[in-house]
């Protein structure tokens, strides 16, 4: 797409590419001020009751990944303990993803694998095939055929 069109403004136009993966290339590749939300720059967002800039990924996403940790906080490492008011807060764990075996998200692996080995329409999963094609994973043409974007 990018050769055929150049950069769209909106990189989650591209196939595959969502809000961080977006916000991630912008600032990272693009020098632009936008902060990729992950699990660890929301978490240290909301214990300190901040909001930070772009210029504070990488150093956000460090200190959520190896200090401000979810269950087992590090407060006495962290930069910002004197300025925080959830200093020692623990996260309850969240729900535990299902097993991929046997799992739908399998289901749609197996088919991604089968449309791009080129298998027969007759041959995919037609269900794992309508949700990767809202996700931009494959196209479906107006024969039915399924293809890699």
């Amino acid at each position: 797409m990018i050769a055929n069109e150049g950069w769209p403004e909106d990189l989650t136009r591209l196939p595959g590419v969502g809000p961080y993966t977006a916000a991630a290339v912008r600032n990272f590749a693009l020098g632009e001020d936008v902060l990729p939300r992950d699990v660890n720059v929301d978490r240290v967002e909301r214990r300190t009751g901040h909001s930070f800039g772009g210029a504070a990924a990488q150093a956000l996403m460090d200190l959520g990944a190896t200090v401000c940790l979810a269950r087992i906080p590090r407060c006495g490492a962290c930069p910002l303990e004197d300025v925080c008011p959830s200093r020692g807060t623990r996260d309850e764990p969240l729900r535990r993803q299902g097993r991929f075996e046997g799992s739908f998200r399998q289901r749609r692996a197996d088919t991604l694998r089968l449309v791009a080995a080129a298998a027969t329409r007759e041959e995919l999963d037609r269900e794992a095939v309508a949700a990767l094609a809202r996700d931009g994973l494959v196209v479906v043409g107006t024969d039915g055929t399924v293809s890699l974007p």
